[in-house]
C-alpha cells in the first residue's frame, strides 16, 4: 500500500539520475499542503510484466473501481530515494494523447519506508526486463538497436 502523490508533466527526452527530483518536490509540496496524510495509504501499487496497476482505495482501505493502468514499455525511468523523502518511488511515463501526441508525466507514491520504495524500484526493473525480453523474442523490438543500449536507458536508479 502506498500514498499516491499524483502526477506532473515533465520535459526532456533524456532521463538520467536526478531527473525526477524537481517533479517529486512539486508533488510533495502539494501533498503536504493538502495535509492528505490523515489517511496515508490511498492506493495499492501492483507491478507486473507488461502492466503496472494503481488501485485507488476508499477511506476504509478497500479497493474502489477506479484503477490507473500503465504499460511497462512506456515507462522511461523509475527511481527511489529522493532528497525530499527517501520513501518516495517515482516513474516517468509516456502518456499518449487523443491526437496521438504524447507527454511525459512523472508519477510518485510515498511508501511506508525507504526499503519499500527500493523494493518497488527493483520490481519495476524486473518487470521491464521481462517485458523487454518478451517484446524482443516476439520481434516487436528489432535487433538493429543493441539490447544493452536500450535496457541501460530504462534502468532503475534506486539510489
Amino acid at each position: 500500500q502506498v500514498t499516491y502523490l499524483g502526477k506532473v508533466s515533465t520535459t526532456g527526452m533524456q532521463f538520467l539520475s536526478g531527473c525526477t527530483e524537481k517533479p517529486v518536490i512539486e508533488l510533495w509540496k502539494k501533498h503536504t499542503l493538502a495535509r492528505e496524510d490523515i489517511y496515508p495509504a490511498n492506493a495499492l501499487l501492483e507491478i507486473r510484466p507488461f502492466q503496472v496497476w494503481l488501485h485507488h482505495l476508499d477511506l476504509k482501505g478497500e479497493a474502489t473501481v477506479h484503477m490507473d493502468t500503465f504499460q511497462v514499455a512506456r515507462i522511461a525511468y523509475c527511481t527511489a530515494d529522493h532528497d525530499v523523502s527517501p520513501n518516495i518511488f517515482a516513474w516517468v511515463y509516456r502518456e499518449i494523447n487523443d491526437d496521438l501526441s504524447y507527454q511525459m508525466d512523472c508519477h510518485a507514491v510515498e511508501c511506508e519506508s525507504k526499503l519499500e520504495a527500493k523494493k518497488l524500484a527493483h520490481a519495476m526493473m524486473e518487470a521491464f526486463k521481462k517485458t523487454f525480453h518478451s517484446m524482443k523474442s516476439d520481434g516487436r523490438i528489432h535487433r538493429n538497436s543493441s539490447s544493452e543500449e536500450v535496457s541501460h536507458e530504462f534502468e532503475s536508479d534506486d539510489g
